[in-house]
């Protein structure tokens, strides 16, 4: 979808709706309801994407097989849930950009986060800090600041905190890279985020992992944000590792599998600690119960444990979607919807709220943040009880998100007309 010339009223937005490829793939979703039966403008899947509604399907094929085969299920299942995980693999892989060796869909994001910095945060008295966001996801401050004690370092001076100059919003790229530059020597670790959580701002990750490695850091990244969101090219790019989860763009439902990427430089890195669990055992000889952990190679060495074959067969539904749709479609949708998005808003400028999120699209995914200093929170409860569905970010942070394969142009157009209202 080319960016068109955006136009203000209804028929505009109409228009583009009927011109839209990806429309109909809204109807593969349930669009939650408001209680008068009419569909909510859900602006809120940077939070929680939709239900695909082919999830319960394949769900209760795998209720099905446990009901019929218990235990057997697991290799005899219609889809053995020995090798289930490898069903979401090659999709995962375009997904992110990388070989299918490099992936694996595991645990939750901070489960594996915590994984992956035992492997390669491994500080030293002179290598020991690690970069950030000032104001990362708290589970991620959390997860960072807690390595740092366990190895037996102090935060307040192993925690490099990157944050936006006075009086603005968001990073700079170079002072994301003056920052590397001038701390890069005492750098153990670089983790960033691929999309701020609060502004929606998309970082150069090729370009901070290009000027990590050139100070001997390792590099990682979250890309809960991210995922599903914006083109990734992991493998090109060269991160050491990444991590995601799968219930924001990705539809996978609350609590959902996350996400793992570990570059194949990796893959047969036996030396690198790890925490060990069967499942990451090689598999041809996992059965013998062995006392000492032989790892797999790639990605599937990090495993702990078998995975949730539910959870799974739920995120499976919304992968065929991507797979079938394929992310640079579901791009030049989101970049000509959030544009639109935009372009609403400006015509509706007021003192009462600031965009926060990056103006370029390079520089953006599918999420907007409104700063709405004055009454916000009420704003925000009050479009809800209209149907009109974003989130609120302490203190001052409207976030909206048209999602591409479920947003359309009208639901952008009411929530724009919904908002402008509450702020007279």
């Amino acid at each position: 979808m080319s960016t068109p010339a955006y136009q203000l009223g209804e028929e505009f937005a109409r228009r583009m709706d009927a011109e839209d490829s990806l429309g109909p793939e809204r109807q593969r979703f349930h669009i939650p309801k408001t209680n008068s039966g009419a569909e909510c403008v859900y602006l809120c899947g940077h939070s929680l994407g939709l239900q695909p509604k082919n999830a319960a399907q394949y769900v209760e094929q795998e209720l099905r097989d446990w009901a019929k085969l218990g235990v057997e299920g697991h290799f005899s299942a219609k889809n053995p849930w020995f090798t289930y995980h490898r069903l979401l693999t090659q999709q995962t892989a375009e997904l992110v950009g990388a070989e299918t060796s490099e992936v694996v869909v595991m645990n939750s994001l901070t489960v594996n986060l915590h994984l992956m910095m035992v492997s390669f945060y491994r500080p030293t008295p002179d290598r020991h800090k690690i970069l950030v966001e000032g104001g990362a996801f708290p589970s991620d401050q959390y997860a960072v600041k807690s390595q740092i004690q366990f190895h037996g370092f102090d935060p307040s001076s192993s925690l490099v905190e990157l944050r936006p100059r006075p009086d603005e919003a968001c990073l700079r790229e170079e002072d994301i890279h003056a920052a590397i530059e001038r701390e890069g020597n005492s750098i153990a670790l670089i983790l960033l985020g691929g999309v701020n959580y609060v502004t929606g701002q998309a970082l150069d990750l090729e370009a901070v992992t290009e000027a990590g490695h050139k100070k001997g850091c390792i590099v990682g990244f979250d890309l809960a944000h991210a995922a599903g969101n914006i083109p990734l090219r992991l493998h090109d790019w060269d991160p050491d590792f990444a991590v995601w989860c799968n219930y924001k763009y990705l539809n996978g439902g609350p609590g959902c599998v996350g996400g793992c990427f570990v570059h194949q430089r990796h893959a047969r890195a036996w030396n690198v600690p790890r925490f060990a669990g069967w499942w990451g055992h090689d598999e041809k000889t996992r059965f013998r119960m062995g006392p000492e952990f032989d790892p797999m190679e790639g990605a599937e060495g990090w495993q702990l444990s078998n995975p949730p074959i539910l959870a799974l067969a739920a995120l499976r539904a919304s992968l065929d979607i991507f797979s079938e749709v394929g992310m640079e479609r579901l791009r030049a949708k989101s970049v000509a919807l959030t544009g639109y998005a935009e372009f609403f808003l400006g015509q509706k400028r007021s003192s009462k709220f600031s965009i926060l999120t990056p103006a370029e699209a390079s520089r953006r995914g599918a999420q907007l943040s409104l700063r709405v200093p004055q009454h916000g929170r009420s704003i925000c409860d009050k479009l809800a009880a209209e149907g009109i569905i974003g989130d609120w970010r302490e203190p001052d942070v409207f976030r909206v998100a048209p999602v591409p394969l479920y947003n359309s142009f009208h639901d952008v157009f009411r929530f724009v007309e919904h908002f402008s209202s509450q702020l007279s």
